[in-house]
């Protein structure tokens, strides 16, 4: 069964807390999408100055994040040298982070790996998100270091609602081809159109944003997703 997993873009901590409210029983795990502003050009909660008191609660461990007891949290870091702030995200509730290849320094990022202790390892997934753009191979030094890829469906990230780009789907096989067991997410322009594209070129979980906040059923989207 396709793993699905809600994706979030909230511009502050209240529309983040009404958006993950969605989600609270109908699923295992959320995305939260993180925008800075420099990788990308939109900014999204924690990033905005003004969000500072709602981290501050979550880092001193006044508060979680909305519905933790609940839910796990998978952090998508469209953020300059994010591994630079790696414990920053750690702390405020991420089991799971998502570094960008082309946000990083490779030759950083390999070391920055390479250098996590066990304890870390153990609690935190990490996962390497590539470009449309970007040749695939790029990523076959880090394979070994990751515990999964995400491919983006879409051309302009930190945006939801784009089409999506069925260059992706090359990556997809071309991962799959080469690594039989690895867990390959796609995110960006998933609906029930496309998600039968992905899952046959190889993906195994898919990151959904806008088919899901629109939908009027999200439960039932959500099942009829997992079971194409």
């Amino acid at each position: 069964m396709t793993e699905i997993i809600p994706a979030i873009l909230a511009k502050d901590f209240e529309e983040l807390r009404e958006k993950i409210s969605r989600f609270a029983s109908v699923a295992r795990t959320v995305q939260i999408d993180v925008c800075d502003g420099k990788f990308v050009p939109s900014v999204s909660w924690p990033m905005h100055a003004g969000d500072k008191e709602s981290v501050s609660a979550i880092i001193n461990e006044e508060e979680g994040l909305p519905y933790w007891d609940s839910l796990d949290f998978e952090f998508d870091l469209m953020v300059k040298d994010a591994h630079k702030q790696f414990e920053f995200f750690t702390r405020l509730g991420a089991k799971r982070i998502v570094f960008h290849l082309e946000a990083e320094d490779e030759k950083d990022l390999k070391e920055f790996l390479e250098g996590l202790d066990m304890y870390t390892k153990e609690n935190i997934q990490i996962g390497l998100a590539i470009n449309i753009t970007t040749n695939v191979d790029k990523l076959f030094p880090f394979i070994n270091l990751i515990d999964f890829v995400q491919c983006m469906g879409i051309d302009h990230i930190g945006f939801q609602g784009q089409p999506f780009d069925e260059r992706d789907l090359k990556q997809i096989s071309t991962l799959r081809a080469n690594y039989r067991e690895l867990i390959i997410s796609v995110d960006g322009g998933v609906n029930n159109r496309t998600a039968p594209m992905m899952v046959k070129a190889g993906a195994n979980r898919l990151i959904v944003g806008s088919a899901l906040i629109n939908s009027h059923d999200i439960y039932e989207t959500i099942k009829e997703l997992e079971n194409l």
